[in-house]
């Protein structure tokens, strides 16, 4: 039995989403009290360190956003075993650059 295939829509959004991923920064700037900071893509609240205030700075919508993927796949590598799975795959992807 094949693989049922995916019509030419479908291909572009996984493949937007897998663009989305590979571009992803490292860092987020926020703005708060008139001063930018930096905090990971992925923290949801950061603390402003000029006020001290608690800022959200990732949206939570009925919209999916890309670090909610780096959420579910952080979800499934605290799967026992999961970690080491990833430590191969990123080495191999390391040996073949």
């Amino acid at each position: 039995m094949s693989a049922p295939t995916k019509n030419s829509s479908e291909t572009e959004s996984v493949r937007g989403l897998l663009e989305q991923i590979e571009s992803l920064p490292t860092s987020r700037a926020v703005s708060h009290c008139g001063q930018t900071f930096q905090v990971s893509p992925f923290q949801i609240y950061a603390e402003c360190p000029q006020c001290g205030s608690r800022v959200k700075v990732r949206a939570f919508s009925a919209g999916i956003e890309t670090e909610d993927v780096f959420d579910a796949v952080f979800v499934w590598l605290s799967r026992p075993g999961a970690m080491d799975l990833a430590r191969e795959r990123i080495k191999a992807l390391a040996d073949n650059d």
